[in-house]
């Protein structure tokens, strides 16, 4: 099968995808030709969750001797996470990296936007490397029609602007920062002390640069590709949000494959999943951020976290620990 875009912005798959999306079961030809999978992410090398699908699909390939012809597409075949993830469903498109827009397609995933409901790596992966994450790609599997690969991460959230250094809460008061269009984010700068101000993106730099908001929050990985230094001079490792991501195949796709070929994505997607872990750990670092960003004019810090943890369970976490139930206790009870 071959994936292709029109003029009218609509996706076709043609041949074998189609085949094995209508029928449950693989073309006859699949045995002798190459089975065909694109692979699309909002974002292009040298993006971190990028880099990681780009050396997914040249494993893929060479690990496939010849049964798949796997191609990886960075900000070109779509280049919103939401039409993305919207492809995977459909099977427009094979496998998709959700990036921001996880929360949006899977909503039990916002749990972990949840300012320090997540405090670090090894609580992360040590829920979602688990029982608990088995359970949300079942679920995913059965509402969406979306099967994980593997879950990821672009690292901690942390603030920067160019007012002052925040150490302490007390240093937000007053500050307007940046945050992404969704209540969460809001709410743990309200609550941790500062000011809200939602915004796409696309907008953060000219807003700085005007005095729109005088800050926002991007993790290590991020601000020298963003080119944030460019309108700030602080940043503080604060960590207060953590957002866990998912790459994604679609199911009935999935499920065409030989058990063969299903343990080849899906070993193959541990190894990205290291991959791409590897490059956020080693970048989400006091020493790492302030070799990146010093020589562009910044001052990095870091803060202790515990008075910012306190006010978050204090003023945040009760409005939204009903909300995730279940869920939110086993996230907590993970070993931090």
């Amino acid at each position: 099968m071959r994936i292709v875009a029109s003029r009218r912005g609509l996706l076709r798959a043609t041949g074998g995808l189609a085949t094995i999306l209508a029928t449950g079961k693989a073309p006859a030809f699949a045995q002798a030709k190459p089975i065909k999978m694109d692979i699309a992410s909002a974002t292009a090398v040298p993006d971190s969750g990028a880099a990681a699908l780009d050396w997914m699909a040249k494993t893929l390939n060479e690990r496939g001797k010849g049964e798949l012809d796997v191609t990886f597409h960075g900000a070109t075949l779509l280049t919103k996470e939401i039409d993305i993830m919207n492809a995977v469903k459909s099977g427009n498109i094979a496998i998709g990296n959700a990036a921001g827009a996880t929360a949006t397609v899977f909503p039990d995933m916002g749990v972990f936007l949840v300012g320090y409901l997540i405090q670090s790596y090894n609580q992360a992966y040590s829920v979602l490397n688990s029982k608990i994450g088995d359970d949300l790609n079942k679920q995913f599997q059965e509402k969406y029609g979306i099967r994980v690969l593997y879950y990821f991460d672009y690292g901690f959230r942390h603030f920067w602007n160019a007012k002052h250094q925040i150490e302490k809460p007390h240093d937000l008061r007053g500050l307007k920062m940046r945050v992404q269009p969704a209540k969460v984010f809001a709410d743990t700068v309200t609550d941790l002390g500062g000011v809200a101000v939602p915004m796409g993106w696309a907008e953060v730099i000219t807003a700085a640069q005007q005095g729109v908001i005088d800050g926002a929050d991007l993790p290590v990985v991020n601000m020298v590709p963003d080119k944030a230094y460019d309108v700030t001079k602080y940043y503080s490792l604060t960590a207060h949000n953590y957002g866990a991501s998912i790459v994604g195949i679609n199911a009935k796709l999935f499920d065409s494959l030989s058990p063969a070929l299903q343990k080849l994505l899906l070993d193959t997607g541990m190894d990205a999943q290291a991959y791409c872990r590897k490059i956020t750990e080693s970048s989400d670092t006091l020493e790492n951020a302030k070799k990146e960003l010093e020589p562009h004019g910044m001052q990095v810090v870091m803060p202790d976290r515990g008075p910012f943890i306190d006010l978050a369970k204090q003023k945040l976490w009760p409005r939204y620990q009903g909300q995730y139930g279940g869920l939110w206790d086993k996230i907590v009870s993970a070993k931090v």
